[in-house]
């Protein structure tokens, strides 16, 4: 049973290290435009669902990390594309 137990914590351990150096090659980000408000919002590509409600525009290209997509959201605010 004691081997069983080490077994499994080591799988969990490699499939963790795994999946944190995966990331970094994941789904692009992109900062949407809900119509209806003006609102924009920066989504992630690897979310399996769409943005709710479905009346948005995408309105840059795909974006590498998050922090990048956040730093062209607050430039879009400055230039009155977005609203609060």
């Amino acid at each position: 049973m004691r081997r069983l137990r080490t077994l499994c914590a080591a799988a969990f351990v490699a499939a963790t290290a795994f999946a944190a150096a995966s990331p970094a090659a994941a789904a692009p980000f992109h900062v949407i435009r809900y119509a209806d408000t003006g609102f924009c919002q920066v989504w992630d590509n690897g979310f399996p669902t769409n943005p709710w409600p479905v009346h948005y525009t995408v309105l840059t290209h795909r974006q590498p990390t998050y922090e990048h997509a956040v730093a062209v959201k607050g430039w879009l605010l400055n230039k009155h594309y977005c609203s609060l």
